[in-house]
């Protein structure tokens, strides 16, 4: 064994010994509100599939009658190759969807958000970054080498003293998330916003949870608050209700000109396959032309978390669909999550360093699709665990 394998394999021990250890489970199947894992039918509580779109008929032939005209790959990057049509149309739909002159489609949501942050901002500018921001927020904010300001979680308080103190800064972005990832909370963008005119600074939000959950047809939280205009770049995924892959930025045909010029992730990375670029369009067409689906998903998570709280469950601060049902230490997460497993509800138990240290938690997740009969097959297995591990009464 070599000097390199003995030390990783005492670190995977000390990650088993307090209860953060990952690993993979293979799914066979497709993404839905079931999942099949070695021969078994498990309800999926674990998904960003929030509209059952990942396995919808028309998503699935659009991505084969792409393929069939495009072929499977992008080539190369799109400023080397030349750059595929479903794309552009990809792009010219979201730019529609989020009422902003262009878009510019990335290979994921991580590429998106490094891409933009170390194009933007650099040594002689700051940024001001939520404290539970995604972590491809927290990497692109340190790639940037910018002046980098954490304020507390929504404290707009902090914000201001934060920005009141950066004067003599050449830029300033606020970066957000606009619903944050493992709580399900709003961010509260109306006070950024006014913050953000005040210093002259720019803001910067990922409506990655977002998207095709919150707002008039699911185009996002600013949508919601009618603050299209007021926030210079809007980032959000494929992958999560789109039920695609890749990410976007959406803004000014400037920015995006810029980006196309400088964002390094974006440059130097392969195109999108059109397949999957177009099985985001359809999704998006089908976000905007049946809005019972987000009634659906808000309904079942609705339900879920009353029923959860009756019974003596402590649900976090969510505005969303995301339920965090907060356990506290990560090897009793685990345990439950494992319980959980036995029993047929596919829940994974989210842990440090994801979130801080003491509030380890189920992250449940109902989809649209999802039935009032998986709903309360759910809720029965989640009782019985919390009762066995002491969690309720």
């Amino acid at each position: 064994m070599s000097i390199l394998e003995s030390e990783l394999r005492a670190g995977l021990s000390a990650l088993e010994s307090a209860g953060l250890r990952r690993t993979l489970r293979v799914i066979s199947g497709e993404h839905g509100p079931r999942a099949n894992y070695c021969g078994r039918s498990l309800i999926m509580m674990s998904s960003n599939n929030y509209l059952g779109l990942a396995a919808d008929p028309r998503v699935k032939q659009a991505a084969i009658s792409a393929i069939a005209r495009c072929g499977v790959g992008a080539g190369a990057s799109r400023l080397i190759a030349g750059s595929l049509e479903p794309i552009h149309r990809l792009e010219a739909r979201i730019a529609r969807f989020k009422g902003t002159e262009a878009a510019l489609v990335f290979g994921s949501g991580y590429l998106a958000n490094l891409g933009t942050l170390t194009a933007l901002a650099g040594p002689g500018d700051a940024i001001f970054s939520d404290e539970l921001n995604h972590a491809s927020l927290i990497d692109g904010c340190r790639l940037a080498k910018a002046n980098l300001n954490v304020y507390r979680h929504c404290d707009v308080v902090h914000l201001r003293s934060l920005l009141e103190q950066s004067s003599s800064t050449r830029r300033r972005i606020i970066v957000t998330d606009s619903v944050f990832s493992m709580d399900g909370d709003f961010a509260p963008l109306r006070e950024i916003v006014a913050l953000a005119g005040e210093f002259k600074a720019a803001v910067m939000i990922d409506e990655a949870h977002a998207v095709g959950v919150v707002g008039p047809r699911g185009a996002g939280l600013a949508a919601k608050l009618g603050l299209e205009d007021a926030i210079d770049i809007q980032i959000g995924t494929l992958s999560k209700a789109i039920g695609a892959y890749g990410a976007y930025v959406a803004g000014s045909q400037v920015l995006i000109d810029f980006l196309i010029n400088r964002a390094r992730s974006f440059i130097y990375t392969t195109g999108l396959p059109p397949s999957i670029a177009a099985a985001a369009e359809s999704a998006i067409d089908i976000i905007a032309s049946e809005p019972d689906r987000i009634r659906r998903l808000w309904d079942n998570a609705s339900y879920l978390r009353t029923q959860l709280e009756a019974a003596g469950f402590t649900i976090g601060r969510t505005d969303s669909p995301i339920l965090p049902l907060l356990v506290g230490e990560a090897r009793t997460a685990v345990e439950m999550a494992q319980h959980l497993f036995e029993r047929g509800i596919y829940v994974i138990a989210i842990r440090p360093p994801t979130v801080p240290d003491g509030t380890a938690r189920l992250r449940l997740t109902p989809i649209s699709e999802h039935t009032r009969a998986d709903l309360d097959e759910t809720l029965t297995a989640l009782v019985q665990s919390g009762r066995e591990l002491g969690l309720i009464a």
